[in-house]
């Protein structure tokens, strides 16, 4: 098999992103800022209530995947689609960016592809609302060892520890991974996700089944219950293996390596029109520069430059290659 530098292994999801202003949210008691799992019954009741949108293939994962592939490195995904119309949406669009997809589709009478609802207000804060369908019947069977060992990291969202079979594939993925000698990076998703498995994720990082974990500030916060920062970066540091990596926004990053911490500054953006997918664009750029071998500052020049592009458009992908620009090329060139 073909060696690949990253697989993602995620929820596999179109996004459905529409405008709305913050009483919207208020009226259709949706939280801010967070991701909110919801049935049947509530997607089609808040879809008819949104506002006209813009559908893309989305999910965590498949967006770091898909940011990485735009920075030329060499990609694999694994995730749950059905055979249905949005499935095919789902398979064309990352099969559209030169990213390896071959889990097999749920057929027949399965749950239908997910799809997650996205409101963004005007200060460019998302708020998702997450059907999850076929990515509930993720499991053991979808992971592909050979494809696992034949990928320098593995990567996954945090979100897959909602689908209760998603987390034996990650189990199974991890031990595959380390057994052909490669790394296991994962990202915390979001604080309410880090509420809800505060302990496992502390688990994974504690017995090394992760190498390398992604925050943000609030999600490093949550996972050690206090509002110091300082003090949550001194336990990241303790507790991940090899790295941890936590976004501050317009702050930049913290880089921390054992008791060692590197500060990256957020590269400027005039505007910010849609949050949504910066923490996976930030998570593709930083392990394109760290599976390079890259210094750590290098890296976090990369992260934060691809989600700077990511946030000043609409939807979480690239619109065009993000080595082509400017600022990275000079980076990926130096």
């Amino acid at each position: 098999m073909a060696e690949y530098d990253l697989l993602c292994i995620g929820n596999a999801i179109v996004d459905v992103i529409s405008p709305c202003e913050e009483e919207f949210l208020v009226e259709n008691a949706i939280q801010k800022g967070g991701m909110t799992l919801i049935d049947t019954e509530r997607a089609e009741a808040l879809y008819a209530a949104m506002s006209p949108g813009t559908e893309a293939s989305g999910g965590s994962a498949a967006n770091t995947i898909a940011c990485f592939a735009s920075l030329g490195g060499k990609g694999a995904f694994i995730g749950k689609v059905a055979d249905d119309q949005l499935g095919t949406i789902f398979n064309h669009d990352i099969h559209a960016t030169g990213i390896t997809f071959e889990t097999a589709p749920n057929a027949g009478d399965g749950a239908p592809t997910a799809r997650c609802l996205i409101l963004v207000t005007p200060d460019g804060e998302r708020s998702m609302n997450t059907f999850l369908g076929a990515c509930t019947e993720l499991g053991p069977q979808d992971i592909d060892e050979d494809l696992v060992k034949a990928s320098k990291v593995t990567y996954f969202e945090g979100y897959l520890w909602d689908p209760p079979k998603a987390k034996e594939a990650i189990v199974k993925a991890a031990h595959a991974a380390h057994a052909a000698g490669r790394q296991v990076a994962m990202t915390l998703s979001d604080d309410f996700c880090v509420a809800r498995y505060r302990n496992e994720f502390l688990d994974l990082l504690r017995s090394g089944t992760v190498d390398i974990v992604f925050a943000n500030e609030t999600e490093a916060l949550a996972l050690y219950e206090t509002d110091n920062l300082d003090e949550a970066l001194d336990r990241l540091g303790r507790d991940a293996p090899k790295l941890a990596i936590v976004t501050r926004g317009e702050k930049g990053c913290i880089i921390v390596e054992g008791q060692a911490r590197t500060v990256v500054p957020a590269s400027p953006v005039d505007k910010v029109v849609d949050a949504t997918g910066a923490g996976d664009a930030f998570a593709g750029g930083y392990l394109m520069g760290h599976i390079a071998g890259m210094p750590r500052e290098i890296c976090g020049r990369l992260a934060v430059e691809s989600a700077a592009h990511v946030i000043a458009k609409i939807g979480a992908r690239p619109q065009r290659p993000l080595k082509d620009l400017p600022a990275i090329a000079e980076i990926l060139a130096s």
